[in-house]
């Protein structure tokens, strides 16, 4: 195969890439919509079932959502170094990324084994079945993100920095950032309006 081959199947397969990556994004984004959409139609204040209100701890989920923001400023510092060429700085950075998005996960899991254990759990209400699906979803998407992260950290320590990495990262970090912007809506209407 002749390198001018070559770089037009190379280019080919970046703009496959490219189309899947943002159809996968705007699916999500969808789904996102749609959870929000039963959640609103679903937490009425004559809803029936017990009221979310009460059992809201702001400063827990404050405490969550600081976790998300700064793994989302790791994981940009993470790419900065990965475009200076800094393998251990871009490892350091991902592995910072990591931790903090595990706390997040894990304090999500906390809240919903606190939860069940005070009687509001998915089958006591639909408000409630809307509300553990749109905050579970979101925490199953940073779950799935941080396996893909860890198989990105291997990737980085075996492979070095080079055009597909820094193309991975890329994509790794917009699906970060994505997640980041869902969750602000989740804190802002299922928390801090909902506490209110």
């Amino acid at each position: 195969m002749s390198s001018k081959a070559v770089e037009a199947h190379t280019h080919s397969s970046d703009a496959k890439d490219i189309l899947g990556f943002w159809l996968y994004i705007m699916t999500d984004c969808i789904l996102f919509g749609s959870l929000f959409a039963v959640y609103f139609v679903l937490h009425q204040p004559d809803s029936y079932g017990p009221p979310l209100k009460p059992l809201i701890d702001l400063y827990y989920v404050l405490g969550e959502t600081m976790f998300l923001l700064l793994s989302n400023f790791a994981f940009g510092l993470a790419i900065i170094a990965s475009y200076r060429n800094k393998s251990v700085a871009t490892l350091v950075w991902l592995l910072i990324t990591f931790i903090l998005g595990f706390f997040f996960v894990f304090m999500e899991l906390k809240e919903f084994v606190h939860l069940y254990h005070i009687g509001y759990s998915w089958q006591v209400s639909g408000a409630a079945s809307a509300f553990f699906t749109l905050v579970g979803t979101h925490g199953l998407h940073v779950s799935i993100g941080l396996l893909w992260m860890f198989v990105v950290i291997l990737q980085v320590a075996r492979m070095g920095l080079n055009s597909a990495m820094h193309r991975r990262l890329t994509y790794l970090g917009l699906f970060w950032n994505f997640l980041d912007i869902v969750w602000i809506f989740v804190f802002t209407i299922v928390y801090l309006l909902g506490a209110i």
